[in-house]
């Protein structure tokens, strides 16, 4: 299963990198945009070449947010990315699908790519971005997008967008989607409240920007006591009859047996008795 907590750690600070995947996080996403300053950019690409090569991390944990394909950095994060043997890019700012195939040709195609959608325009190319060789699964940078469309702040603008970026995924058959990140550090209810917001639309994962977030995160990512006692009543009672079937006075069909398996699927054995 891949990852439902994101955590952001920015570049130039390797002393935070262990600590991060100390965290609990799903992944790690090493940070060489937003979090780091222009001067202080090849130091960044520099720490994560290094630390890499000797903290004996598992790859699949480690995902590095490069600068974006029309920034004067990009060339040198995806030599490194090669360098290194990274093997999970999330390539901020997608619009077009050629900017997903020009990051992989660059560098490997062991790689993979988790496109950071932002933008009006990256919504709008969103299935031929979902369709690009070497697309993991899609992040939806809320923050991004919001000021790009000048949103209230409501978010019921986000309805769409989401909507959009869940349908393509699945048609693509692509990991469901990530959802962004709150920005409310001291507010964990906020975080609890946009992801079960993002969960409306089929993410199953969410970036974080505190380690304090990606207990929240993990945690919303399990099934309740309740479902997991209800989807096991399901299962049973749908093996044990080749007809018609009622659990809790509903009728149990197909859909409802998938919904089932899938709460299970979410559910770590040991966590229920």
């Amino acid at each position: 299963m891949l990852p439902v907590s994101y955590l952001f750690v920015p570049g130039n600070r390797p002393e935070r990198f262990a600590k991060a995947l100390a965290a609990g996080a799903g992944a790690v996403i090493l940070d060489l945009e937003d979090a780091v300053a222009p001067t202080d950019k090849a130091d960044a690409r520099q720490a994560i070449a290094d630390w890499v090569r000797t903290a004996g991390v598992a790859p699949e944990r480690l995902v590095v947010r490069i600068n974006d394909a029309l920034s004067p950095w990009y060339a040198d994060d995806l030599a490194m990315i090669k360098a290194a043997g990274l093997t999970q890019v999330m390539l901020p700012k997608t619009e077009f699908a050629e900017q997903v195939k020009m990051t992989v040709a660059a560098t490997n195609p062991a790689v993979v790519i988790v496109a950071l959608v932002e933008s009006a325009r990256g919504i709008n190319n969103i299935d031929q971005i979902a369709l690009a060789e070497g697309v993991q699964r899609i992040a939806f940078g809320t923050l991004d997008y919001a000021a790009d469309l000048n949103l209230s702040g409501d978010e019921l603008g986000l309805i769409y967008p989401y909507s959009k970026i869940a349908i393509a995924s699945r048609s693509a058959e692509l990991a469901p989607p990530i959802a962004g990140v709150t920005p409310n550090l001291d507010d964990l209810a906020r975080t609890e409240a946009d992801f079960a917001f993002a969960r409306a639309f089929g993410c199953t994962a969410k970036m974080c920007i505190h380690p304090k977030q990606v207990e929240v995160v993990e945690r919303l990512s399990r099934p309740t006591e309740q479902e997991v006692v209800w989807a096991r009543k399901v299962l049973a009672a749908a093996e044990t009859s080749s007809g018609a079937v009622q659990v809790d006075g509903k009728m149990v069909d197909r859909p409802v047996v998938l919904k089932a398996e899938a709460i299970l699927a979410r559910s770590p054995a040991t966590t229920f008795s």
